[in-house]
C-alpha cells in the first residue's frame, strides 16, 4: 500500500492550519524581543522582559503549560509581578494567560505602538528537562521562562541574555543576534527548541561527515577523551545511516557527576540535545539514543505533534516508535560501533524482555495505549506493574522485531534501517508528518513487500503475548527463560525530575522495607552509600538474596537512613543463544542484525 499518499500531511497545510487557528497576519516588520536577566540569579530568579511591536487592544500573553516531558507543570505557578512599561491595564484571564487592556471597553487613547511586559520566573531544577540559575551556571529550557503571543508563534524572535557574571559563556544552537549575548530564531517555536547553558563550562569541538559539533561539560572530573571518541563513533554511525546530517552543527550540553544524576536522562532537540547523568557510559548511551531523535521524532514526526500546542495535552499513539525505537537504535549504534561487545547487545535486549514480561499489566496495555498514557508518568502510582508498561521498553523490542522480520522477508537485502531511511526521505524531507502507527506500518510494508497488518493488530495495537522464538530464530537466535530466585528489595522507585533523583513509589505490603520503617514517597539519596542506580534491575541482579540494605532518605524536612535485608522472589529470566547449527542465511541476518550490514 502507498501509505504516504493517503496519510502525509505537508507543512505548508500546517501552516495554513496555525494561520486559521492565530487569527489574522502580523505585520511584516513584526518581532518579539526578550531581555533575560541573571542579576537575581542567588535567589534562582530570571528577571524576563518581553518586547511587542505593534500590539492591539486584547493582545495576549501565555506562559506554556508543558514542555520537555509529556506533563503539564504548569510553569505559570513560578511567575510573578507581571506588569506593562508603559503603564497599561493587563489582567489575568486564565491560569497561564494574560490580557492586554479590554477589547470590549478600551481605556481611552490607544494601546502603545510598543510596549514591555516584565515579569520574574523561579527555576532551581537540574536540567534536562527543567531550568536553573544559581551562583554556579545556568540552564534554560526556554519555553519553561519565555511566555509567548499565542496568534503571533510564527513571528520572528530574539533572545538577549543580561548581567552575566564574568567570565560566563553562553552556549546555544541558536544564530547569533545583532548584539552582544543575543540570539535570534524566525519563530517562537524555533527559539524554544534550543536550550542554552551558561557559566564556566569546558568545552570542545569536532567535525565528522562535513558536520561541526560542539561539546559543553559541566561536570565533575571525567573521562572527557573517552566521551568525545564515543561521539565521535555515534554520529559518524547515525549520519551515515541516514544519509547525512540535517544540519550544518550540533550541540551536546552536558550535565555529568553527582548533581547531574539528579536531573536523570537527556532532552532531544532539533540540533542540540542536554543530557544530565552519573558517568561517561551513562552520558555515551543516552547521547547515542538522544542524537538519533535529531531524525526520530523531530524529523520524522507523527502528525498528531504538530502543531504543537503548549497550553494542553497532545496525545500520540507513536511513542512506541517515536522513542522505543529511537532506544532500539541506541542498542544498534552502540553495538555496530563496538561501544558494546555482543553480549553487552544482548543482555540489553533480553532486559528489556524480561522487564516487559515481568509487568501484567502487558496483558491489558498496548503499545499504542501506553503511548497515550504517558501524561500519566507523573503520578508514582501508575508506574506499578500491574497497572502500566514502558513505551520505551515494549518500542525497543517492536523494533528489533521489525528489523529481524524485514531481513528474513527479503532474505537480508533490507533491515529496519531500510524503514527508517525511507520515512526520511518520504516524510521529514518533504516536509510532512506520518499518521501514528498507520504511518510505520504502511512504510514498513513498503520495504519488506509483504503485509505487517496481523504485526500491527497483535503487538502494535494489540496485546496478545509476543512468540519471541518465531523472531529470533531468523537470525539463529534462541530465547531461553530460566526461573531463578532473585533478590527483592520491596519497593518500587519511581523517578521524580527535579527531585532528590528517586521516591519509593510502592511497597511491599508485610515486606523487609516496610517493616524497617520505608515509606511511601520517601526521596532516596544514597542506596549503600552510592547513587540509586538508573537501572535498578541490573544492579538487583549483582546482589545475592538477603544482601544487607542502607538507604538515605529525605522525609519532609529531616534525613534518615533506612537498613533492612532484602528478600527474594522466583522470576522469569531471559537470555539469547546462538544456534551453532544456524543456515547460512541465519547467519547472514545475525551478522547484520549486528553490524547493521545488508546482502
Amino acid at each position: 500500500m502507498n501509505v504516504f499518499r493517503r496519510s502525509g500531511i505537508r507543512l505548508s497545510a500546517i501552516a495554513g492550519l496555525v494561520f486559521l487557528m492565530f487569527g489574522t497576519a502580523f505585520p511584516a516588520n513584526a518581532k518579539i524581543t526578550y531581555h533575560i536577566s541573571l542579576a537575581d540569579r542567588t535567589v534562582h530568579r530570571f528577571d524576563v522582559t518581553m518586547d511587542i511591536n505593534n500590539p492591539v487592544t486584547g493582545t495576549e500573553v501565555a506562559m506554556p503549560a508543558w514542555n520537555a516531558l509529556y506533563q503539564v507543570r504548569d510553569f505559570a505557578v513560578r511567575v510573578r509581578d507581571v506588569r506593562l512599561v508603559p503603564a497599561y491595564p493587563i489582567r489575568k484571564i486564565d491560569k497561564q494567560t494574560w490580557q492586554i487592556g479590554d477589547p470590549m471597553n478600551p481605556l481611552a487613547g490607544n494601546v502603545p505602538d510598543d510596549f514591555e511586559v516584565h515579569y520574574t520566573i523561579e527555576w532551581n531544577d537540574l536540567g534536562p528537562f527543567n531550568s536553573q540559575v544559581d551562583d554556579r551556571h545556568a540552564f534554560l529550557n526556554l519555553a519553561e521562562v519565555l511566555m509567548y503571543v499565542p496568534n503571533r508563534r510564527p513571528e520572528a524572535t530574539e533572545v538577549v541574555f543580561d548581567d552575566l557574571p564574568e567570565g560566563w559563556k553562553i552556549a546555544t544552537e541558536l544564530a547569533a543576534g545583532p548584539e552582544a549575548n543575543s540570539f535570534a530564531a524566525p519563530s517562537y517555536d524555533a527559539l524554544v527548541d534550543a536550550p542554552v547553558e551558561m557559566g564556566n563550562f569546558r568545552e570542545a569541538s569536532f567535525d565528522v561527515n562535513g558536520a561541526h559539533y560542539r561539546m559543553t561539560l559541566d561536570t565533575t572530573p571525567i573521562d572527557s577523551e573517552t566521551l568525545e571518541s564515543n561521539l565521535r563513533k555515534i554520529v559518524r554511525y547515525e549520519t551515515t545511516l541516514m544519509g547525512g546530517a540535517p544540519f550544518k552543527e550540533y550541540l551536546f550540553i552536558f550535565h555529568i557527576g553527582p548533581y547531574g544524576d539528579v536531573g536523570g536522562g537527556g532532552m532531544e532537540h532539533a540540533n542540540s540535545t542536554a543530557i544530565a547523568v552519573s558517568s561517561v557510559p551513562l552520558a555515551t548511551s543516552i547521547g547515542a539514543h538522544e542524537f538519533f531523535h535529531v531524525w526520530n521524532v523531530k524529523r520524522i514526526r507523527p502528525q498528531t505533534l504538530e502543531p504543537v500546542d503548549y497550553t494542553k495535552e497532545e496525545y500520540t499513539r507513536a511513542l512506541w516508535f517515536a522513542e522505543g525505537v529511537t532506544n532500539t537504535y541506541e542498542s544498534f549504534t552502540l553495538v555496530r560501533t563496538g561501544i558494546w561487545s555482543k553480549d553487552q547487545f544482548y543482555q540489553d535486549l533480553t532486559d528489556q524482555i524480561t522487564e516487559l514480561q515481568s509487568r501484567p499489566a502487558r496483558l491489558w496495555q498496548s503499545a499504542e495505549e501506553s503511548s497515550l498514557d504517558a501524561w500519566f508518568e507523573k503520578y508514582d502510582s501508575y508506574r506499578a506493574p500491574d497497572r502500566s508498561i514502558s513505551y520505551y521498553d515494549k518500542g525497543q523490542i517492536l523494533g528489533d522485531l521489525l528489523d529481524l522480520s524485514v531481513r528474513e522477508a527479503t532474505e537480508n537485502k533490507k533491515s529496519l534501517d531500510d524503514v527508517l531511511r525511507l520515512l526520511n526521505e518520504e516524510y521529514a524531507k518533504k516536509g510532512k508528518y506520518y499518521n501514528d502507527s498507520e504511518g510505520i506500518e504502511g512504510a514498513v510494508e513498503q520495504v519488506a513487500g509483504k503485509s505487517y497488518a496481523d504485526f500491527f493488530r497483535k503487538y502494535v495495537s494489540g496485546t496478545e503475548e509476543i512468540p519471541y522464538n518465531d523472531y529470533f530464530t531468523f537470525a539463529g537466535l534462541s530465547l531461553n527463560v530460566d526461573r531463578q530466585i532473585s533478590p527483592d528489595i520491596g519497593f518500587m522507585p519511581a523517578r521524580v525530575p527535579g527531585g532528590k533523583q528517586f521516591t519509593v513509589a510502592t511497597l511491599e505490603h508485610g515486606g523487609p522495607a516496610e517493616a524497617a520503617g520505608l515509606r511511601v514517597g520517601d526521596e532516596i539519596l544514597t542506596l549503600n552509600g552510592e547513587a540509586f542506580p538508573h537501572n535498578l534491575r541490573a544492579w538487583l541482579r549483582e546482589q545475592p538474596a538477603g544482601a544487607a540494605v542502607t538507604l538515605h532518605i529525605s522525609r519532609g524536612m529531616a534525613e534518615m537512613d533506612i537498613q533492612f535485608k532484602m528478600s527474594s522472589h522466583e522470576e522469569d529470566r531471559y537470555s539469547l543463544a546462538e544456534d551453532g547449527h544456524a543456515s547460512e542465511l541465519q547467519k547472514r541476518i545475525r551478522e547484520g542484525f549486528l553490524k547493521g550490514t545488508t546482502d
